[in-house]
C-alpha cells in the first residue's frame, strides 16, 4: 500500500472487541439517507471505506447493494469478516484501493474520513467511483449540549495528541476537490442506551489513542470516568444510562456523467 495509517490506529489492534461493545449504532434516519440521498439499492455497488469491525456495514447491507468493505487493520477486518461472511472484505487504504477505475457507485466513510482526509485520498476515491457516483461521510458525535458530555469529552480530548479527529474540522481542508461537487450536510439526533460499562467506559476505551495507552494510562482514564459518574446525578448509581448523540452526514457527487 502506498500510504501508512496513522500511528494512533495501533490501538485498534487490541480494541476490536471493545469497539464492538462500546460504539453506538446509527439512527433510523440513516436508512432514508442511504436510499434517498446516496441512491443505494440492489443494483448498486458500495465501498465501506475504513469499515472497522463493521458497525456501519449492516446499514449498507440492508440497502440490498453489493458491499465491499475496505479496512487496513487486520484485527478489525477479521471481526468484520466473521460478522458479515457474505461481504467482500479486503485490506486496503483510502489512497490505495484494490479496485478498478469507475467500478463502484458509492463510497461511504463512516466514522473514518478524518483518518485519511487529503487530496490524494479524494483523487483515489474518485478513481474508483463511476461518473456521477457519490461519496458519503458519516460521523456519530456525542451531543455536547447535554451538561455532563463536555466533561467526558474533556477527559478524552486531553489525550488526543496529534490524532486526527472530526471535531477539529481539519478533515474539511481536503475540500473543495476538483473531482467532486460541493458537500451537502444533514444532521440526525439519537442516543446510546445501555450499561455504563459499555456506553461510557467501553466507548472511551475503544478510542484509538486511549486503547494505545499503557495499562497504567488506561486505568487512569477509567478512574477519571468513575469520578465523573459519581459527581453527575444523571449517571450516579444508574444501571442503565443514555448517552446523547448527533449524527452528521455529508454527500459529495463525482463530476461527470
Amino acid at each position: 500500500m502506498r500510504d501508512q495509517v496513522h500511528h494512533s490506529t495501533a490501538g485498534y489492534k487490541t480494541a476490536a472487541d471493545t469497539y464492538v461493545r462500546g460504539r453506538p449504532d446509527y439512527p433510523p434516519q440513516v436508512a432514508d439517507w442511504l436510499s434517498a440521498t446516496l441512491d443505494l439499492n440492489a443494483d448498486k455497488t458500495v465501498i465501506d471505506l475504513g469499515a472497522g469491525t463493521g458497525k456501519f456495514t449492516a446499514r449498507l447491507v440492508s440497502t440490498g447493494a453489493q458491499v465491499i468493505a475496505v479496512e487496513p487493520v487486520p484485527q478489525m477486518l477479521e471481526k468484520l469478516s466473521t460478522t458479515f461472511p457474505g461481504v467482500l472484505a479486503v485490506n486496503g487504504t483510502a489512497t490505495d484501493l484494490p479496485l478498478p477505475d469507475a467500478s463502484v457507485d458509492v463510497v461511504v466513510c463512516a466514522q473514518a474520513f478524518h483518518w485519511f482526509a487529503s487530496a490524494d485520498a479524494l483523487t483515489e476515491i474518485s478513481r474508483v467511483l463511476k461518473p456521477g457516483g457519490k461519496l458519503g461521510l458519516v460521523w456519530n458525535l456525542r451531543d455536547t449540549r447535554v451538561g455532563w458530555v463536555p466533561k467526558l469529552d474533556a477527559i478524552v480530548n486531553a489525550l488526543e495528541d496529534d490524532t486526527p479527529r472530526f471535531y477539529t474540522g481539519a478533515w474539511r481542508h481536503a475540500f473543495p476537490h476538483p473531482a467532486f461537487g460541493p458537500l451537502r450536510e444533514q444532521h440526525f439526533s439519537h442516543s446510546h442506551t445501555g450499561a455504563p460499562e459499555d456506553v461510557i467506559f467501553n466507548r472511551v476505551r475503544s478510542t484509538s489513542f486511549i486503547a494505545a495507552l499503557p495499562a497504567q494510562g488506561r486505568a487512569r482514564v477509567d478512574e477519571q470516568i468513575r469520578a465523573l459518574i459519581a459527581n453527575e446525578p444523571e449517571l450516579r448509581d444508574k444501571d442503565v444510562v443514555t448517552v446523547p448523540y448527533e449524527t452528521v452526514a455529508f454527500v459529495a457527487v463525482k463530476k461527470g456523467r
